[in-house]
């Protein structure tokens, strides 16, 4: 079965930095689109980056400048690197594996920015 597997959350300081990491295994992983979204207590869950197969990106408004993702495809990984944190950027985030006719997602990793 498929499976996505999240690491690199945690609790920072506002102004600092995390890496989140998404282990892909049980699909074709190079072809697909990828993603990361984020929901916040109370609010909606929203599209935060994403990548095609050949590498295109797109950011959310409000990380642009400061969040940059990026895959492995020999790895099956999809990464977002998140630089100058803010108290806002806290939310639960998933990764995201669009296929044909499935999403399949992580089960969701939490990130916490104290001020």
């Amino acid at each position: 079965q498929v499976q996505l597997v999240e690491s690199g959350g945690g609790l920072v300081q506002a102004g600092g930095s995390l890496r989140l990491s998404c282990a892909a295994s049980g699909i074709i992983f190079s072809i697909l689109p990828l993603g990361w979204y984020r929901q916040a207590p109370g609010k909606q869950r929203e599209l935060v980056a994403s990548i095609t197969s050949g590498s295109t990106t797109t950011y959310a408004d409000a990380v642009k400048g400061r969040f940059t993702i990026s895959r492995d495809n020999a790895k099956s990984t999809v990464s977002l690197q998140m630089n100058s944190l803010k108290p806002e950027d806290t939310a639960v985030y998933q990764c995201l594996i669009r296929a044909w006719d499935l999403d399949y997602w992580g089960q969701g990793i939490q990130v916490t920015v104290s001020s």
